[in-house]
């Protein structure tokens, strides 16, 4: 079939992109090689930004800075568990061709589509607290400006890139893969300059302990916050119109090509985070662990690594919060549209999701403990996609011979169970109320 043949066959899927004929003639075996693998990669490489958020940064400086490299087995463990969520939200997507939302919107009662709508939505604008005001602390420490103003750049710079969607989604996809490229290259130079121990970072990753009752408050916040509910929507609408499947055996590629790009694109996001941990071990842990905020992180860097270190990791701070301030965007308008139906223009809900941050720094309260109760608020949104997804993927009705298989069933369950009880005990401790055998 000729690229306009196809264009013509699939009109109502926008096919008349360049990138989605390619893939369909990869699909068919017309095209071979790296290059035609490359063509499936771009929505798990999006949805990784939900695990290099600035709210990320803030979780990992404090572990590595207090407990060394003892919690880096919790950051892999972490990393797991997003990554079996994020496979099945893609999964959903290709099969369905719907989304997690439009799924929910189909099979579940309107009061409960309606209340979850509700949850979500402010869970996108807790979601883009947390990444704007990250962003905006990079710039004003890196240009010192206010931070109002750092806001307002941001907000400027996340809207011209989103305009790029109008241009097709590849466009987005690789500016959005440029930015995580650009946040593991800072890494990597961080990781060459601190004077990293091998057989520290070693025996973190392959030995699970918990140092005392405060490391666990920690570990909660680390595997807790992981799953994020945007990414999980998202992943699933990056998906499900990219290139629909003729057949069965085209829909087995698409979720085989799926998976290896989650494992990729989710284990370059599990190494970033264990950089980060490995960072603020070797800066920190030995003379200054009670770091614990992004700006101290910051000025403590530059006496100890270099003001180079030190604009390093602003730099990776930056592209952190504006692409995942553009992802949570993204998201949102994904879930309004998937369920009731219909959305808004981009600057609206820019502008609707990016209040919140102005509002709270305009009424001065401290930019990391805004992140923080970004981070509570999320806790509270996250069963709503957690359980359907593991609901509707675990059904033969909805997923015919790709509804998940008895053992990754029981991991998805045994996931979702073990990431909603932490955020249990997270809140329970936001709350003030003393839980034994945590600090």
């Amino acid at each position: 079939m000729t690229s306009q043949a196809i264009a013509q066959a699939y009109p109502a899927a926008g096919l008349a992109d360049p990138t989605t004929i390619a893939i369909r003639e990869a699909l068919a075996g017309r095209r071979r090689g790296l290059s035609s693998s490359l063509l499936f990669a771009g929505p798990a490489v999006i949805a990784s930004i939900a695990y290099m958020d600035p709210g990320n940064f803030a979780t990992n400086i404090q572990a590595g800075a207090h407990y060394g490299y003892a919690l880096l087995w919790v950051v892999v463990a972490a990393n797991l568990i997003a990554m079996l969520f994020q496979a099945l939200s893609a999964k959903l997507g290709i099969v369905t061709n719907r989304n997690l939302a439009e799924v929910c919107r189909d099979r579940l009662p309107a009061p409960l589509v309606w209340a979850m709508w509700a949850v979500s939505e402010v869970a996108a604008m807790a979601t883009d607290l947390a990444e704007f005001v990250g962003g905006a602390i990079g710039l004003a420490l890196l240009f010192d400006m206010p931070l109002m103003a750092g806001m307002t750049v941001t907000a400027i710079v996340t809207y011209a890139i989103l305009l790029l969607e109008r241009s097709g989604f590849r466009r987005m996809e690789v500016v959005i893969g440029a930015m995580v490229g650009t946040i593991g290259l800072c890494y990597l130079v961080e990781v060459l300059i601190a004077p990293i121990s091998w057989s520290g970072v070693a025996a973190g990753v392959a030995v699970p302990r918990l140092p005392d009752a405060g490391a666990l408050t920690i570990a909660v916040g680390i595997i807790g916050a992981t799953v994020m509910p945007h990414a999980v929507y998202l992943h699933s609408g990056l998906t499900q119109n990219r290139a629909p499947a003729r057949d069965e055996a085209e829909r087995g590629k698409l979720v085989r090509f799926s998976h290896r790009e989650v494992v990729i694109a989710l284990a370059i996001a599990g190494l970033v985070n264990m950089a980060m941990v490995m960072m603020a071990s070797a800066a920190f842990h030995a003379g200054h662990p009670d770091v614990a905020e992004i700006e101290t992180a910051y000025h403590t860097l530059t006496p100890l690594l270099g003001a180079g270190a030190a604009a390093i990791f602003l730099v990776s701070l930056i592209f952190s919060g504006v692409s995942s301030s553009v992802v949570g965007t993204m998201a949102g308008q994904m879930i309004m549209q998937g369920f009731v139906g219909f959305s808004i223009p981009v600057w609206l809900r820019r502008l609707v999701t990016m209040a919140p941050a102005f509002a709270v720094v305009g009424l001065g309260v401290n930019a990391t403990h805004a992140l923080v109760l970004s981070q509570v608020v999320l806790s509270f949104a996250l069963p709503v996609p957690m359980l359907a997804l593991v609901w509707f993927t675990g059904r033969r009705d909805i997923m015919g011979r790709f509804a998940n298989p008895r053992p990754v069933q029981i991991a998805a369950v045994v996931g979702c169970a073990i990431v909603l009880a932490l955020n249990l005990v997270l809140l329970v401790q936001v709350a003030g109320v003393e839980i034994p055998g945590l600090g």
